[in-house]
């Protein structure tokens, strides 16, 4: 592992009381391509200690719902199979991570943290560090920027302007972290006593007897777990990467639909760059739609979360976006709109739009939308409100409850682009001001955008939802 990746946050001392080495899993819900997993073991391997991964579960997580947690769910399920296998002990507890890990730290030689990037991570991650120092604990403690490839404190030290002000930066640097051989073996295997909330097997009825919100349902399409996004990723590379240039179009579904796993860190960036590199390697994917993945996948994403690094007030209207973009806001702020909807009215596909209901229908339905298709919907929403601030929340508010991707560092970046940031101002209008304008003739203009519609009601028609009784 490239040493870049560890932040070292407190330093530790041996004593003959330390029983274990803990990982505590959190953002980075998976074993294979782990750096947080394998940096654990090793330290457990130099003590001859045994392992204590902890994943901790709370009801109360900002704006998640069923569909979230079930897929979160069959993740962790999978999860705890595996460690199973490779003799580590894996503690599963109902209560907010930061206040259940707790109780562990005074017997541990030593916690590794996963890196949490939104704002609520990032102080959970501080309360353990601050308690552990308070009470003198003598464990070390460091964390381990796992779920990007290149860590967001190394790529750049400061918000950037855009994909082109990062590109160079990030593509300097970012072989050298193409750093993950295998998951060292536990030498010591040994079972540790720790009492579990663990009915992991049994996803209904520990979903049941969580205080969360049951209303979105559970996704009839996409499960959780890296073995299914491995099977994706697998039928991706094998069918449609090397079409992957014409990905935009919504009617040819040519995208991996990875961003949900990555999400919930089902699955590593990382893996998934080494494996679009052994299909070039083996000529089996061109090298147009391999850097076009790319772009995606390394450039774009980490500028996501070089957003919500820097920028401190990323999920706030008044500071997600540029100067220029509130300027011509306030300008066209009370320009006539010819069409204004409720955000029940858009939730419930009511709109005279049917590229945007069939959408609004596969978010609401899937929990997923084609990757253009969002930005299209985000912007027919700021057409249709009364105020640029009412559109903005509208669509984060729906995006966090129906998308499985959605409270991610790409949701909060790719809905500020709607609304001038990383973008440039373009040709004045009404309503729009100088931010980029979408319409249905373009729609039409580029894609077979009914071919699209007609999809979304055979997966709907075909696909009856998933009722839990």
């Amino acid at each position: 592992m490239n040493p870049k990746r560890i932040i070292h946050l407190k330093d530790g001392k041996s004593e003959s009381n330390q029983k274990y080495v803990i990982y505590w899993m959190q953002q980075s819900q998976r074993v294979h391509y782990n750096h947080a997993l394998s940096y654990a073991i090793e330290l457990a391997n130099q003590k001859d200690l045994p392992m204590l991964v902890y994943f901790g579960l709370t009801p109360s997580y900002p704006e998640a719902n069923l569909r979230h947690y079930y897929f979160m769910l069959e993740g962790l399920k999978e999860v705890k199979g595996i460690l199973h296998h490779f003799g580590i002990n894996f503690v599963f507890k109902l209560e907010s991570p930061e206040k259940g890990i707790q109780r562990y730290l005074g017997d541990a030689y030593a916690l590794v943290m996963d890196y949490g990037y939104l704002r609520h991570q990032k102080l959970w991650r501080k309360e353990v560090l601050d308690i552990a120092v308070q009470k003198e604990y003598s464990l070390s403690i460091d964390l381990i920027d796992t779920d990007l490839i290149v860590p967001v404190r190394i790529a750049s030290d400061k918000a950037e302007y855009g994909a082109y002000t990062l590109r160079p930066k990030i593509k300097r640097m970012y072989l050298e972290f193409r750093d993950f051989s295998r998951t060292p073996v536990l030498k010591n295997k040994g079972h540790l006593n720790i009492d579990s909330d663990d009915d992991l097997s049994d996803i209904k009825k520990l979903t049941d007897q969580l205080d969360i919100d049951q209303s979105v349902k559970i996704s009839p399409i996409y499960h959780g777990g890296y073995t299914n996004a491995s099977k994706l990723f697998s039928d991706f590379l094998e069918n449609k990467a090397n079409q992957y240039m014409l990905s935009n179009d919504p009617s040819l579904s040519l995208t991996s639909k990875m961003s949900m796993y990555l999400h919930f860190g089902q699955i590593s960036a990382l893996e998934i760059m080494d494996r679009m590199f052994l299909a070039i390697d083996h000529g089996h994917l061109d090298g147009a739609s391999f850097d076009a993945y790319i772009e995606q996948l390394l450039v774009r994403r980490e500028l996501a979360f070089n957003y919500v690094t820097y920028n401190k007030g990323y999920d706030q209207f008044e500071s997600m976006t540029e100067p220029w973009a509130y300027m011509t806001m306030n300008e066209h702020e009370f320009d006539k709109r010819d069409y204004l909807y409720s955000k029940n009215e858009l939730e419930s596909y009511q709109t005279h739009d049917p590229y945007f209901n069939a959408a609004m229908k596969e978010m609401v339905f899937t929990g997923y939308m084609h990757n253009y298709m969002r930005m299209y919907w985000a912007k027919k929403i700021i057409e249709w409100s009364p105020t640029y601030k009412e559109a903005y929340q509208t669509i984060l508010s729906l995006n966090n409850k129906y998308f499985i991707d959605g409270r991610d560092p790409n949701s909060y970046t790719g809905i500020a682009w709607c609304f001038g940031k990383h973008d440039r101002a373009w040709t004045e209008r009404s309503v729009f001001g100088k931010l980029r304008y979408m319409n249905d003739k373009g729609l039409e203009r580029k894609f077979n955008i009914e071919g699209y519609v007609k999809d979304i009601e055979n997966i709907i028609n075909n696909n009856p939802p998933i009722v839990k009784s």
